[in-house]
């Protein structure tokens, strides 16, 4: 698309700041998906706190309860006889993990600058994490020494890159040590020049980490001394920090030695230009801009901060929304690539040794979450390390199945960790047994195929998919009233209350399971149709889902959360897991089923009356929820919540305290207001609100290979541009008639009811869409 398609550039796409970070969370994050910083600013001395994917407590461990299927019978039993308390009592003794917890993510440790640097007083400060190059900078002046910093994490040299400069000769000296409270093993001089910290994470069958700091100083003198590195007198220094683990491989020092020698042999420049290129193939696929008025572009002089308390207000700010819309692909950028391990509940950055809810991948919506914008948002790279994990999970799935439901398949609870863990986690009833992880997780298998057309990744995970299937097969059970569900399980952390007051929370058949099963088996029969396989088993489902229970309408036209019309203890609850089949799924729309698409509002609007929303990531899913109800400006309202109630002057979402998936939900949102996929069209701008009545956006993916640019004026559509990535059909839906043309020639369309447009594409070629 050519500039003037999309319209006025955006050329702010920073968050900066006039003032340290006193905390971790304004300090700015940098990663390469493995290893992660943050960066807090300060003058006279500083401290970057690191992170390395793989340093988790503990070792690999089987958790499964060895009492749990002898038991199983029993609490069905209870649970079908309304003896729900009997049930949950036998449950947390038979069922729960032993021992009841997984393993938490740790941080790496810290690096510990002291400057000595010119006295005075601080002027002209700046801290700055510049989106479109990674690198986040900091300069202040003292006197006439004009003080600088670039940081950044290296994909390219795995390797956190420090360069330090004045404008001066001479003004760089500074003492560096690494450290990690007391738990770490010791810290070496490897050579006059290099530190190396050795340590493990602690527990058995522990991981090793090293971590390695080495500068290499232009002018000046570099040594060691005892457990620092001391440079003095130098005209500019670059720090290259690596690490590794054993989780990977078996001589942690050796690897983090050569990869930090083996960046010292090139330039800064080159360093920076080789980090640049690599993040930008990701990062500049996207653009958008929300932020076509000249009045909103003045913001962009105010700090990020000052913007962010202008938003809590109750003041617009198109143009923040675009930064935190592209703030949520650098994150994804920089904790999620190929070889590393998946976004956890903090992404890569925690500075805890024992963090909120370990920090792990809670799956009853929080992973899934941080991938919702893999795809739209143009990062399908960026989503195979979830794919990794999910395959991991399938061996020791499979031992849960069977060791405690008798079940073949593979089954994961609501949590899992470094070891692909599947055994319940924690003794906390609204949560830990619920059977539905593993089946959510594959749902993302068949996203990735619908945005790719890939084949062969299919073929590669069809058997995934089938065996989180092949499991239910044998889970579910038959209710009192004919139906097939799940039992024992849960609405993900809510509670009902029965009608004698007595409060339940395990169930059989929970609304959410349903529609996860619903989803899995409608994947499972398409990919076995296309592959052409399975028959026998694809029409076994096929009997199998026509007895699972649909979604009802409950006595306040809500959607039902459970198969009885329970009242609910928190009718404002965080979860909305019953509108699944809303988002992510695909079950209920507008269109093609009305009245489940009123009951949806009528949840979210009581849910919201009830101070639903509290929590950053359930803000996040509400902006998706509205923008597939098509709902403009309940969807604005909601993301301009989420950045006014749950987001850190840093931009990271508050639960509280940080978690990631809101932000990448925020992203995914904004996403789910411009473009709909899901329903076998590609629907343009279908919850576009009267703040965003002047825009464009560049590189969004839709489902079938399609990528699209569009610009928009006056809340309706002006041009669009759509590559197809696969030969076929393309199916639009607009509210304005469409000229198609490609290469020049008016491409025949054929007109559809209800403001369809179809017409023929072949792979590689771009489509131009203009209103008539």
């Amino acid at each position: 698309m050519t500039e003037k398609w999309m319209g006025k550039k955006t050329s702010n796409l920073r968050l900066w700041y006039n003032q340290p970070a006193k905390n971790w969370n304004e300090a700015l994050p940098i990663g390469n998906g493995r290893l992660g910083a943050m960066i807090f600013g300060h003058t006279h001395g500083e401290k970057i706190q690191l992170n390395e994917d793989s340093v988790w407590y503990g070792g690999p461990i089987d958790r499964n309860n060895p009492d749990a299927f002898e038991h199983l019978t029993e609490i069905r039993r209870l649970i079908f006889a309304g003896e729900i308390k009997q049930a949950e009592e036998l449950s947390l003794l038979t069922l729960s993990g032993t021992p009841e917890s997984q393993r938490p993510y740790q941080t790496l440790g810290d690096l510990v600058l002291d400057f000595n640097t010119d006295e005075g007083e601080v002027e002209h400060y700046s801290r700055e994490l510049d989106l479109q190059t990674g690198i986040i900078r900091v300069s202040f002046q003292i006197g006439s020494t004009i003080y600088k910093r670039e940081c950044f994490s290296s994909a390219v040299d795995q390797a956190v890159v420090i360069r330090l400069t004045s404008n001066q000769p001479g003004k760089i000296s500074a003492r560096a040590r690494l450290r990690r409270g007391r738990f770490f093993n010791r810290v070496m001089a490897r050579d006059p020049s290099t530190l190396i910290m050795q340590g493990d994470c602690g527990g058995d069958g522990a991981v090793s980490f090293r971590m390695v700091l080495h500068p290499v100083a232009e002018g000046g003198t570099v040594r060691t001394l005892g457990e620092h590195l001391v440079i003095e007198n130098a005209d500019a220094v670059t720090l290259l920090l690596t690490a590794d683990t054993t989780f990977r491989c078996h001589d942690p020092e050796s690897i983090s030695l050569n990869l930090v020698y083996k960046a010292a042999l090139k330039s800064y420049n080159q360093l920076a230009t080789d980090h640049i290129e690599d993040y930008q193939s990701l990062f500049n696929r996207v653009e958008i801009d929300l932020n076509t008025d000249e009045r909103w572009g003045e913001l962009d002089h105010l700090p990020t901060d000052q913007r962010l308390e202008r938003v809590v207000r109750g003041e617009d700010d198109p143009g923040l929304v675009s930064l935190y819309f592209q703030f949520g692909r650098y994150l994804l950028i920089c904790s999620s690539r190929p070889g590393s391990l998946p976004s956890n509940l903090q992404g890569i950055w925690n500075d805890h040794m024992n963090p909120p809810w370990d920090s792990k991948y809670t799956i009853n919506i929080n992973t899934e979450m941080n991938y919702w914008h893999a795809e739209t948002c143009n990062l399908s790279e960026c989503h195979l390390p979830l794919f990794d994990l999910i395959e991991r999970m399938r061996v020791s799935g499979r031992r849960t199945a069977r060791v405690m439901y008798g079940c073949r398949g593979f089954v994961a609870h609501h949590n899992t960790d470094i070891w692909a863990d599947t055994a319940p986690q924690d003794l906390y009833i609204t949560a830990s047994y619920w059977p539905m992880g593993a089946a959510w997780l594959c749902l993302h298998l068949w996203e990735h195929y619908q945005f790719s057309g890939d084949l062969n990744f299919l073929r590669k995970t069809y058997e995934t998919m089938k065996e989180a299937a092949i499991f239910f097969l044998d889970f579910l059970v038959e209710s009192p009233d004919g139906h097939l569900v799940t039992c024992p399980s849960v609405s993900p952390e809510n509670t009902y209350v029965l009608p004698n007051g007595e409060q339940g929370r395990l169930c059989a058949g929970p609304s959410m399971d349903n529609q996860i099963l619903n989803a899995l088996f409608d994947q499972c029969m398409r990919a076995s149709e296309i592959l052409s396989c399975d028959d026998e088993f694809r029409h076994e489902l096929e009997k199998v889902k026509k007895r699972l229970p649909q979604p009802r309408v409950g006595r306040y036209g809500q959607l039902q959360e459970w198969m009885e019309d329970y009242e609910e203890k928190a009718p404002g609850h965080r979860h909305i897991s019953h509108l699944f089949a809303l988002h992510p799924g695909n079950q209920i729309s507008v269109r093609k089923t009305t009245e489940l698409a009123r009951a949806a509002r009528q949840t979210l609007e009581r849910r919201l009356q009830n101070g639903g929303g509290h929590t950053g990531w359930s803000r996040a899913w509400i902006i998706n929820f509205w923008a597939r109800l098509e709902d403009a400006e309940a969807a604005y309202e909601n993301v301009m919540a989420l950045l006014s109630k749950s987001t850190l002057p840093n931009l990271f979402d508050n639960h509280p305290p940080f978690q990631i998936d809101g932000n990448f939900g925020g992203t995914a949102g904004i996403a789910e207001m411009l473009l709909h996929s899901h329903l076998g069209e590609i629907h343009l701008l279908p919850a576009l609100p009267q703040a965003w009545s002047t825009g464009s956006v560049k590189g969004l993916r839709a489902r079938g290979g399609f990528e699209i640019d569009m610009c928009w004026n006056d809340g309706q559509l002006n041009k669009a541009k759509i590559l197809s990535n696969l030969s076929g059909s393309c199916r639009i839906r607009t509210q304005w008639p469409i000229q198609v043309t490609l290469e020049g020639e008016e491409v025949h369309v054929n007109y559809q009811e209800d403001s369809i447009s179809v017409f023929k594409v072949s792979k590689g070629k771009t489509y131009f869409v203009d209103r008539t």
